[in-house]
């Protein structure tokens, strides 16, 4: 079913309880987020901590980029963008809805393949991500599915398929992979054992104690992984560049850090 514009709104307020959408901001409202589904156990710590030291609070939706960015172009009352890909980031900017000067580089994150199950001396050994990689994992799918987030529009699932062609391996597993609509439904259909095998985010694989991480897909088998940030054009909540700032410094550094992310740095002054 395709959404029209007025649906996407409705969903995206319903999720939010954020009706109507003209409703101005005031002081003290919650920064509304729209957040990128990788980002949920990192972000929740940090805009906590953001809580407790301000006062100020963030309510937050979590999806896939894709999702989250067509929803702002219909009109979703978002004030921050967090996106997994600069590709979303740059959608939403093109469409004129982000602040100007306002978009960041935020973080950096790694691409993994998972199996079922905690890491344990029984757990499957890690894969040498080698030549006749499509045929290992056609190997251990052994007629189940590879779990990734949609290969043609969500971030991680275009990062696993680059990786995937870069290595030789797509032709081989194509045919096996099963599309979920954000990375950490991919997750949990490895962590239920839904599917043998995953491809995820190292922050995601941390994040589930159910899934063991068999290998690290080289950074230059795909794109960069970065997080882009970006307050929207349409925010009136003055408290949006306070949490921004604060994400970007050193209070909100191990929140990133404990799930395995990377904080960019801000550029030097004069750069």
């Amino acid at each position: 079913m395709r959404l029209t514009r007025r649906s996407l709104v409705i969903l995206a307020c319903s999720a939010l309880a954020l009706c109507p959408l003209a409703r101005p901001a005031r002081a003290g409202d919650a920064v509304v987020v729209f957040a990128a589904a990788s980002l949920k156990n990192a972000l929740d710590d940090a805009t906590a901590a953001w809580t407790k030291a301000t006062g100020k609070t963030a309510r937050i939706s979590y999806a896939g980029s894709n999702t989250l960015a067509k929803q702002i172009e219909a009109g979703a009352p978002a004030d921050l963008f967090i996106s997994a890909d600069q590709a979303w980031m740059d959608d939403v900017e093109r469409a004129g809805l982000v602040k100007p000067g306002s978009r960041i580089d935020l973080l950096r994150n790694a691409l993994v393949l998972i199996a079922p199950g905690p890491k344990s001396p029984g757990s499957d050994p890690q894969i040498a991500l080698a030549p006749d990689l499509g045929t290992t994992l056609t190997k251990m799918l052994g007629g189940g599915k590879l779990a990734m987030a949609t290969i043609d529009a969500v971030p991680a699932g275009k990062y696993g398929k680059a990786a995937l062609e870069k290595l030789g391996a797509w032709e081989a597993v194509k045919g096996q992979v099963a599309q979920a609509d954000n990375v950490r439904a991919a997750l949990l259909l490895v962590a239920r054992g839904e599917a043998p095998l995953g491809i995820v985010y190292a922050t995601d694989a941390a994040a589930d104690p159910s899934v063991h991480v068999l290998a690290t897909f080289p950074a230059d088998s795909h794109p960069p992984i970065i997080y882009p940030a970006a307050v929207t054009k349409e925010s009136g909540n003055a408290d949006t560049a306070d949490l921004l700032g604060y994400l970007r410094g050193p209070a909100a550094r191990d929140a990133f850090a404990r799930q395995g992310f990377t904080v960019i740095d801000a550029p030097a002054a004069g750069r």
